[in-house]
């Protein structure tokens, strides 16, 4: 079963609870996004470590029930 942007956002917001989330559905099926995440708690961290919380956030659901995620995050 597809992942719904919803829970993506959800499971974002519970391990980055002060995120802006920009997330588009790119191919209209659940299973394809791009994510822009904005957070202080990237301060400090480089690009890998920043990818690294998100997809931490994101768990086992990330090449299952999530088949491909393009991520960009900022500090604010």
């Amino acid at each position: 079963m597809p992942m719904p942007a919803t829970e993506i956002e959800q499971l974002v917001k519970t391990a980055l609870p002060d995120a802006e989330i920009t997330l588009v559905d790119t191919a209209g099926d659940n299973d394809h996004y791009n994510i822009t995440v904005v957070s202080k708690l990237f301060a400090g961290k480089n690009r890998v470590q920043q990818h690294k919380m998100l997809m931490d956030a994101l768990g086992k659901n990330m090449g299952g029930r999530l088949h491909a995620l393009s991520i960009t995050t900022k500090i604010t």
